[in-house]
């Protein structure tokens, strides 16, 4: 093929943005190949803004028209899985929309299912990976610029969403449409980074709050201690109530550290020794010369690096990768297999808070799920009203 059709399931926010770009020729090597929707008013969208695609209103049918080499999931979470799996089995290749799914145990499935389609490409939307600054950090981690990590600190509560957000839509927010709150909606990218940057905790404790400042059945509040295994620990804190809001990353390494504010300043320090020989060779008095406003450049350098960004050039970026994959059997940054990673995070910050206590992981995932039915069946007997 000379170009990947790619079908687009859902024409909603998401699914339009990826259509804007696919119609205006942005996206490199890819084109529409067509969209599908369950609600009419899109189906008339798309009559009026792209009438040469075809339209379908269930996506088997668009699956088996032989009119897309490749599909986006822009769909509820629930679903991205069902729709990866479906697309597979017919040797179309899958990109599905972040999170993977609401548990690890759907989104094992659809894995384990696209591990015996080595030949198809298999990727998921985590376009912050494309994001230059989370690049360098991750190279910086990987070079062991600033040693062995011993504590990890990420503060994202630039979520904020009014109460009308949550009540413009019926599956907003809710155990059984969404799957939860901000850890699945809103921050599964920061999950996401944070162990493709950091490597996975194997236990979590948290504190989580359930319609603590919005009128919800999910999470609109989360603090996250994490446990590395090796002596390291983190601390992982979201929320949607927080109108002003804070983007702040930090990792302290045994040589180092680094600073991210706001997604798009990046602060690396990196010391003249490792933290362990700085404490065993400096004498009171060395120490009370710092303390007191001394130089500190024998002690550390310090680099800051601007990064702009500019809107849409990510999710630009991982659609090109998509394909130049799929055309050319390049390397995929974001694998779909790695989407597991960040829906372990969020089900165990859940568990964790379900059963209030620590969570190693792996933990048991029949067990998370049957905490799962138990709210969505909470729910439909109690739905939270407006």
């Amino acid at each position: 093929m000379e170009k990947v059709r790619l079908g687009i399931v859902g024409l909603g926010a998401q699914g339009g943005l990826y259509a804007g770009f696919l119609a205006d020729g942005k996206v490199e090597n890819m084109v529409i190949g067509a969209i599908c929707d369950i609600d009419p008013a899109k189906k008339e969208l798309a009559a009026e803004k792209y009438p040469d695609v075809p339209f379908y209103e269930n996506y088997r049918d668009m699956l088996d028209s032989g009119d897309v080499d490749a599909v986006v999931t822009c769909v509820p979470h629930y679903l991205h899985p069902e729709i990866g799996v479906e697309a597979l089995k017919r040797e179309i290749h899958a990109l599905v929309e972040k999170p993977a799914g609401v548990y690890t145990k759907q989104v094992r499935e659809l894995n384990d299912y696209a591990a015996q389609k080595p030949h198809l490409t298999f990727g998921i939307v985590f376009n912050q990976r494309m994001n230059p600054l989370y690049q360098k950090v991750k190279e910086i981690i990987d070079n062991g610029e600033i040693g062995q990590i011993r504590r990890t600190n990420w503060m994202i509560t630039t979520w904020w969403r009014p109460q009308g957000y949550y009540d413009s839509s019926a599956w907003r927010a809710t155990w059984g449409e969404e799957g939860g709150g901000v850890l699945v909606n809103q921050a599964p990218h920061q999950l996401d980074l944070l162990q493709w940057i950091c490597g996975m905790p194997k236990k979590v404790y948290s504190n989580v709050k359930y319609g603590y400042q919005r009128n919800i059945a999910v999470e609109d509040e989360v603090t996250a201690l994490l446990d590395y295994g090796n002596g390291a620990t983190g601390v992982f804190i979201t929320c949607t109530h927080d109108v002003i809001g804070t983007d702040r990353f930090e990792i302290v390494g045994d040589k180092g550290k680094i600073v991210v504010d706001d997604s798009k300043k990046l602060t690396i320090k990196r010391l003249s020794k490792p933290e362990s020989e700085l404490s065993d060779s400096m004498s009171m008095q060395d120490v009370m010369k710092i303390f007191m406003g001394g130089n500190q450049s024998d002690i550390y350098s310090e680099e800051v690096l601007e990064f702009e960004s500019v809107w849409g050039a990510q999710h630009i970026a991982v659609l090109e990768n998509f394909a130049a994959a799929i055309l050319e059997g390049s390397p995929i940054l974001a694998p779909g297999s790695d989407g597991i990673h960040g829906v372990t995070l969020a089900n165990a910050i859940h568990l964790s808070s379900w059963l209030d206590k620590e969570i190693e992981i792996p933990f048991d995932e029949e067990l998370f799920l049957l905490q799962l039915k138990k709210r969505i069946e909470e729910e439909k007997n109690a739905p939270v009203t407006s």
